[in-house]
C-alpha cells in the first residue's frame, strides 16, 4: 500500500524542500552571507553528501575527458551560474516572487526546444510560452506588484537563473551521459561548480570562512544543500517510480510551497497582481506540460 502511495509523498516533500529554499536562502544572505560565498559552500557540502552517497554504493565517479567535460559545461549551466543569480536576486525580492520566476524553467526549456529545432511547433505548448511571459509583465509592469521599482533588474537576474537551468535541460536531453547515473551527475556537477566559483568569490572578496560553532550562515548553507541532494535524490527515484511526466509536476508544489513559506517565515503578503501572476505561470506550466499520449504535441 505505501509503495503506491510513495510517489505522491515524494512529490510533497520534493516541493515542500525545494519551496523553503528560497526563504532559507533569503535568511543565510540577510545574516550576513554572500550571494557568491553561500553558492560556493551549498556546492561544497552538497559534493560532499554525493561523493559520499556515491562511494558507499561503490560506484566510483568517472573522470574520463568526456565525463569532466560534462560536469564542467553542466554545472556551469546548472548549479553554478543559477545560484550566483538566484543568490544576488534573493535580498531583493520576498520569497514568494523568486518561486514563481523558477515556474519559467520548463516554458523556457520548451521555447530553446522550438528555437534549436529539437521540438515541433504544438499552439497549446506556445500558448503555454505566452503564459509565462504574461505572468512575468504582470510582475514587472504594475506599480504594486514589487516591493519597489529597483526590484526589478533583479526579478530579470532571477528569470536569468532560469534561463541558465533551461539551457542545462536542453544539455542532458541532448547529450549521452557515458557510464553515468543521475546521482553522480549530480555530484560531479556541484564538484566542478565548486571549482568554477572558488576564483570568482577569491577575486570579488566574497568568500567566507565557516564560523564554529555554526551560526545562521553556516546552517543555512547546510540547509541548502541538504535540501538540494534529498530533494533531488527523491526526484530520481519518483522518476524511477512513476515516470519523468509525473515527477516533472513537482514544479506546481514548489511555486505554492515557496508562496506559502514567504508567507510564513517572512510574513510577506502580495498583491492582487502577484496572486494574478502566480495563477499565470502555473497556467502556462500545465499547457507546456507534455501530455503523455502525444507525440505530435
Amino acid at each position: 500500500m505505501l509503495a503506491r502511495f510513495l510517489p505522491w509523498i515524494f512529490m510533497l516533500c520534493m516541493g515542500m524542500l525545494w519551496g523553503v529554499s528560497f526563504s532559507v536562502a533569503k535568511i543565510a544572505i540577510n545574516a550576513g552571507g554572500t550571494p557568491m560565498g553561500i553558492a560556493f559552500w551549498q556546492a561544497i557540502v552538497a559534493s560532499v553528501l554525493l561523493l559520499t552517497f556515491t562511494l558507499a554504493r561503490r560506484r566510483p565517479m568517472s573522470l574520463g575527458t568526456a565525463q569532466l567535460r560534462i560536469y564542467f559545461i553542466v554545472g556551469s549551466l546548472g548549479i553554478a551560474i543559477p545560484g550566483a543569480c538566484f543568490y544576488l536576486a534573493a535580498p531583493h525580492l520576498p520569497a514568494g516572487i523568486l518561486a514563481i520566476t523558477v515556474t519559467l524553467v520548463p516554458i523556457l526549456t520548451y521555447c530553446l526546444a522550438l528555437i534549436l529545432k529539437l521540438e515541433k511547433i504544438a499552439w497549446r505548448r506556445v500558448t503555454g510560452i505566452l503564459f509565462g511571459a504574461g505572468a512575468i509583465l504582470l510582475l514587472v509592469a504594475p506599480e504594486s506588484s514589487l516591493p519597489s521599482r529597483s526590484a526589478v533588474p533583479w526579478l530579470l537576474l532571477a528569470c536569468v537563473s532560469s534561463l541558465s537551468l533551461a539551457f542545462q535541460n536542453i544539455l542532458l536531453a541532448r547529450w549521452k551521459m557515458p557510464g553515468l547515473g543521475p546521482i553522480r551527475i549530480a555530484c560531479g556537477m556541484n564538484i566542478a561548480a565548486a571549482v568554477m566559483l572558488l576564483p570568482v568569490t577569491l577575486a570579488n572578496d566574497t568568500l567566507f570562512l565557516p564560523e564554529f560553532p555554526f551560526g545562521v550562515i553556516e546552517w543555512g548553507v547546510v540547509g541548502l544543500a541538504l535540501i538540494a541532494t534529498i530533494a533531488y535524490t527523491m526526484f530520481v527515484m519518483t522518476v524511477d517510480r512513476a515516470g519523468p511526466l509525473f515527477a516533472s509536476q513537482v514544479g506546481y508544489v514548489v511555486t505554492l510551497a515557496g508562496v506559502f513559506w514567504g508567507m510564513v517565515l517572512f510574513g510577506e503578503s502580495h498583491s492582487a497582481w502577484v496572486w494574478v501572476s502566480m495563477a499565470t505561470m502555473l497556467v502556462g506550466l500545465a499547457l507546456v506540460s507534455p501530455r503523455e499520449t502525444s507525440a505530435a504535441t
